[in-house]
């Protein structure tokens, strides 16, 4: 998948500014694709000069002029071939779990602060998700949004990553408390 995917996929809800379309990139589609602000901004360029997207300006009195996207009928069309490839599939890329690979032999109290740290980073991160998806359902409980509601594919999406971030808590928790429990802070001979 290119950024370009991810772009038109989070400007399906509507018109966004560059600045928008960080912060609902942030909100709804950071739990699987990362993308910093400049490159959000170099994206929408290309996207609207290949015709994907459609800019138009918004004078504003008070505030500095802005631009606002949305998807072009050939926007919709790209996603169309885009969804219709088989995705690859996905795999771990991560260095702390090359440091716990190597917890044996090297100095286990830094690798523990960190599996500490991941689990505290994932466990925020479990907590905006639920948030995420209570406004996604907008007051609906999840088996009736799920049968009736519009939009699931961001709800999908943010089950995904409740379920990604839940499990890299509970299993840095767990590896953090059998490393202490095996090493209690000390370094191996």
């Amino acid at each position: 998948m290119a950024l370009r995917h991810a772009v038109l996929a989070a400007l399906l809800d509507g018109e966004y500014s560059g600045y928008q379309l960080a912060k609902a990139f942030d909100a709804g589609v950071a739990n699987f694709w990362h993308a910093l602000p400049q490159q959000l901004y170099a994206e929408l360029t290309k996207l609207e000069a290949d015709g994907l997207v459609a800019g138009r300006q918004v004078i504003q009195e008070t505030r500095p002029n802005k631009r606002l996207f949305h998807v072009t009928e050939e926007g919709l069309a790209e996603l169309e071939r885009f969804a219709a490839t088989t995705a690859k599939p996905s795999f771990i890329r991560d260095d702390l779990l090359v440091k716990v690979q190597a917890v044996d032999r090297i100095e286990a109290a830094p690798v523990i602060e960190q599996l500490a740290a991941r689990a505290r980073t994932a466990a925020a991160k479990v907590g905006i998700l639920e948030q995420l998806a209570a406004r996604l359902r907008g007051g609906r409980d999840e088996a009736d949004f799920l049968a009736h509601g519009t939009r699931l594919g961001p709800y999908l999406t943010c089950l995904r990553g409740l379920a990604f971030e839940r499990e890299t808590r509970d299993w840095c928790e767990r590896s953090a408390d059998i490393l202490r429990a095996r090493y209690d802070g000390r370094q191996l001979p």
